[in-house]
């Protein structure tokens, strides 16, 4: 299968995806796209990592989330769209009529190879996932990361092969950044282990965990409520 037949591929399966005849769905995937939504699950987050940690360690990951989703960003936005130059569907001219929108949701920028919401929501997800070791959290964590990267196939701003290989951005910039933390604060910031059923195997305290994992459920009601009242207010 040579290049052309994987891109003719890629627009099929876009349009078995993009957009339903769904007025819940419609609004649920506007709400969940935009950044803004997750600010909530983001703070309590922050809340977890400073509860856990010293200051400087506390900073340190701070700052490795930063690198993180600055790594992610920058090999999605800064060299693969210039480099590549595929338009996103609904700014592709011989294309972009045949896309379902969303209140004419087009996003910014006219490329999409590879998605940057894909790359940096996977490369975070990895991040805290390696550096808490919980289970509970990252299924809560990789879930919150796949729904806004699916809304983006869904909205018709991505083709699905660029939310798949900014998924794989993500995921090894999510791996290459724990390294970095982990030589880092093996070497100038040690943790003493806490080997009990209240702490995870980094150290984090279960409890604290569950607010993150609360958040992240709320805001999903939330979307949900929202995105109905914003699809009603849409169409009605």
């Amino acid at each position: 299968m040579d290049i052309q037949q994987l891109i003719e591929l890629d627009k099929l399966i876009l349009m078995k995806l993009n957009g339903s005849d769904s007025i819940f769905w419609d609004g649920f995937m506007y709400i969940v796209t935009n950044t803004k939504t997750w600010i909530p699950a983001a703070i309590a987050l922050l809340y977890v990592i400073f509860k856990n940690n010293k200051f400087q360690q506390g900073m340190l990951i701070l700052l490795m989330i930063g690198l993180v989703i600055t790594l992610a960003d920058q090999t999605s936005s800064g060299i693969c769209k210039p480099l590549f130059e595929r338009f996103r569907p609904t700014k592709d001219p011989e294309f972009m009529y045949m896309v379902d929108t969303v209140n004419n949701y087009r996003a910014g920028g006219l490329y999409g190879f590879i998605s940057s919401h894909a790359a940096n929501t996977f490369a975070v997800a990895m991040f805290i996932s390696l550096l808490v070791k919980n289970g509970k959290l990252a299924f809560m964590m990789f879930l919150w990361a796949l729904i806004p990267t699916y809304s983006r196939v869904y909205l018709g701003v991505h083709y699905p092969g660029d939310v798949f290989f900014g998924m794989l951005d993500g995921l090894l910039s999510g791996v290459i950044i724990y390294f970095l933390y982990y030589f880092i604060s093996n070497r100038f910031l040690p943790k003493p282990r806490l080997i009990s059923t209240q702490y995870t195997a980094s150290g984090y305290d279960v409890k604290s965990i569950d607010v993150v994992v609360l958040v992240l459920l709320l805001t999903y009601m939330f979307a949900v409520i929202y995105g109905m009242i914003v699809a009603k207010s849409l169409y009605f």
